[in-house]
């Protein structure tokens, strides 16, 4: 999750000079922003508002140590799970669900996303807004962008970031995130802004950075827009049989729930599961021997925000207990 860090700001020559050799023979960062203005210039942004975003812009090595070291990290379940389920983090949900219940009922009855499941998300990008992200999302972008692992996906983001910009939801100084670009409460990347961020509070812009409302209203047009079924679980944790085939355990292989309870599947609480027709795939995160889960579509729908099993697990079980 984003932790708040530090801005390093450099200056160009010192920036180039800390970067890794094999940058070296790669276009300079002023004749990359050059071309990036022209194609934002095509787009609509105005000269105006790119002199103000790359003034005195240079790249950030900051971005580039933690870009590259972020695959670096594995964690077991067990690591993972324990690390974000903490008291800390569940008491604050609970805090934030009393806080904002009527908030939070609102959103729910415009988007049909259950409350808990909002703050779930918001608990888990930013611990509640906690923890935002304090770079510059332009300068993170733009020295992504120009330093070339995902050079195309990092501009797009950067043309996107420069479009909203322009449209005036937020100020350059205000648009701050983490160092791959995830901007405010819920983390959203610059495309994801333009497509979903919402206006709830009515004041003219989507300003996901300093109104909860926006931010959490956001948080539920993206689940909704992604296909949440507001009347259905995540999942659940289940016990399974004596000799079951982990073969079948997976992500791919979905079968209705009550082919799974007809093996000897059931719930770890001991509650009695109805018989349905839901489409459900049973995983085993930190592999056979563990906790066991059975995932209903809501689950596949959290892993839109996250591609991760274990992201939407976390998701799932603090929901169940902030609500």
């Amino acid at each position: 999750m984003p932790m708040r860090r530090t801005l390093l700001t450099l200056t160009p020559a010192l920036a180039l000079a800390a970067a890794a050799p094999a940058l070296a023979a790669q276009e300079s960062f002023e004749a990359f922003l050059r071309g990036v203005s022209r194609e934002a210039e095509g787009q609509g942004v105005s000269p105006a508002l790119l002199r103000r975003a790359f003034a005195d812009l240079a790249p950030n090595q900051r971005v580039l140590e933690l870009d590259r070291r972020q695959a670096e990290f594995t964690l077991t379940w067990e690591r993972y799970r324990d690390g974000r389920l903490v008291p800390q983090r569940i008491g604050q949900g609970r805090r934030m669900a009393e806080q904002h219940a009527e908030l939070l009922q609102r959103i729910s009855a415009r988007y049909a996303v259950s409350p808990r499941i909002i703050l779930a998300v918001w608990g888990l990008e930013t611990n509640y807004g906690g923890f935002t992200g304090s770079f510059s999302t332009i300068q993170a972008l733009a020295t992504l962008a120009w330093d070339g692992r995902r050079r195309a996906f990092f501009r797009r983001e950067l043309l996107a970031a420069l479009q909203i910009l322009e449209q005036g939801d937020v100020t350059p100084e205000k648009m701050r995130g983490s160092h791959a670009g995830a901007m405010g409460h819920p983390q959203f990347m610059p495309t994801s802004f333009q497509a979903l961020a919402v206006d709830f509070d009515g004041d003219g812009r989507r300003d996901i950075w300093d109104s909860r409302a926006d931010a959490l209203a956001s948080i539920a047009h993206y689940l909704s827009h992604h296909g949440w079924r507001g009347d259905e679980r995540w999942g659940r944790e289940v016990t399974l049989p004596p000799g079951f085939d982990t073969s079948q355990a997976g992500r791919d292989t979905r079968r209705p729930l009550r082919d799974w309870l007809s093996q000897g599947i059931a719930a770890a609480d001991g509650s009695e599961l109805p018989p349905l027709e839901m489409e459900t795939s049973i995983l085993l995160p930190g592999g056979p021997g563990g906790q066991a889960f059975a995932v209903y579509p809501n689950f596949h729908v959290i892993r839109r925000y996250n591609p991760s099993d274990f992201y939407a697990l976390a998701i799932g079980l603090l929901s169940d207990q902030v609500g």
